[in-house]
């Protein structure tokens, strides 16, 4: 269980936030555009300091640990792939030190790379891939860390409908197979609802506990009525 008890200030933002989050599940993060759910992710993953309070992975204090020393991947939505390398160097440099490379971490890569469906493209660089491929490229590399906490600060975005849909299943079957729990921040409301059982919402310098989505989403009642 993640929990997390903290506030956080700056010169333009203000957040807090109380809630306790279930492992193995999907939570959507929705909210009015500068609310801080890109924030919320970074405070999470270490990128950015809590003002006070704490954050707990299965009981343990994460607060002030690194990036890299926290169990938590991120996917950003430019994807942060090295244009220079091709996909297998791109998947490989998340294992070990190229050109390096075990027969383990050999087969590691092998079996994400058919988890995700990029079979066949490992010779081509980032610029001969699709925005769909590309993705898969990217949620690969995460997926090689190991980690049990996925956050998605909206890589999918810029996608089309149906590529985005296929990425939004990929994820809810890998979140279900490898029991992980993802925080997946989106200015859709659809999106939320085909990935997520419980939305968190974003506003008034505040990140509330999680809700059923389809309260959270609620376009007449539900906290972001005047936002939907």
């Amino acid at each position: 269980m993640l929990k997390i008890n903290f506030s956080f200030e700056e010169t333009y933002l203000a957040i807090s936030a109380n809630l306790s989050l279930e492992s193995d599940k999907i939570y959507a993060i929705i909210g009015p555009s500068g609310a801080g759910k890109s924030t919320f992710l970074n405070l999470i993953s270490g990128f950015s300091e809590i003002s006070s309070g704490s954050i707990l992975w299965n009981e343990q204090e994460i607060s002030y640990l690194p990036p890299s020393k926290r169990n938590i991947s991120i996917l950003f939505q430019d994807n942060n792939l090295f244009p220079h390398l091709s996909v297998w160097r791109n998947l490989a440099l998340a294992v070990s030190h190229w050109p390096k490379i075990s027969n383990d971490d050999e087969a590691k890569l092998h079996s994400v790379i058919s988890e995700v469906g990029i079979h066949g493209l490992e010779s081509r660089k980032p610029s001969q891939l699709s925005g769909g491929q590309q993705s898969r490229v990217a949620l690969a590399r995460v997926l090689l860390q190991k980690n049990k906490i996925l956050l998605l600060d909206e890589p999918f975005a810029a996608l089309g409908p149906s590529l985005k849909d296929q990425m939004l299943e990929l994820i809810r079957k890998i979140a279900r197979k490898r029991g992980l729990l993802v925080l997946m921040v989106t200015h859709d409301p659809a999106d939320a609802n085909k990935i997520a059982s419980q939305t968190i919402v974003v506003k008034n310098n505040k990140v509330h506990p999680p809700l059923n989505t389809n309260k959270a989403l609620d376009p007449i009642n539900g906290p972001l009525a005047d936002y939907l």
